[in-house]
């Protein structure tokens, strides 16, 4: 089964973002690339306003131009297909459904905080993949915005790289239903 890879650069405390929504603290050093983990998904997730911040930063090009299939979730846009991007109205779970029911690779999820929690909720996250940056912004927009269940995950993996960059990787933990005789 494809999986949902919440996927993200993160501030120590946990920010996906300023407040303004500006993402300038997140970096890339040459020793990282994100090539091996794009080579496992063909799908991509995220809300309105993630959307958005990557207009801003050019990445009109990068949904027209690209092999991946974008969704963009929200209550606010009319649904369709335009830009290069999907634009559904859909739940977080009813669009996964639509979305498993064809092959493929595994779906990133890429942001925001607000519909992670959503994701969370429905328990749709399988594995989560953060690059963590080494610097707390003492206030922002959280990965983890509370509401939701808890959900258990284990480590996988992690790795550091130049300039204080850490890769963590973690797969959910999901107990199986006990049969009652």
């Amino acid at each position: 089964m494809r999986k949902v890879v919440l996927g993200l650069g993160i501030s120590l405390d946990g920010y996906i973002a300023r407040l303004d929504g500006s993402v300038d603290f997140l970096f890339m050093p040459k020793d990282y690339s994100m090539a091996p983990f794009f080579k496992t998904i063909d799908t991509a997730v995220m809300g309105r306003k993630t959307y958005e911040v990557g207009l801003k930063m050019g990445g009109a090009g990068a949904f027209g131009g690209s092999s991946m299939t974008y969704y963009v979730m929200s209550r606010s846009q009319p649904a369709g297909e335009r830009g290069g991007v999907i634009f559904t109205k859909q739940t977080p779970a009813e669009l996964i459904v639509q979305i498993r029911k064809n092959r493929g690779k595994n779906i990133w999820h890429t942001g925001g905080g607000e519909l992670a929690r959503e994701f969370l909720k429905a328990d749709l996250v399988d594995d989560i993949y953060l690059g963590v940056v080494p610097i707390l912004l003492g206030e922002g927009l959280p990965l983890f915005p509370s509401g939701f269940p808890q959900r258990n995950f284990a480590l996988v993996a992690n790795k550091s790289f130049s300039k204080g960059l850490i890769t963590l990787k973690y797969k959910r933990l999901r107990t199986k239903a006990k049969r009652n005789p």
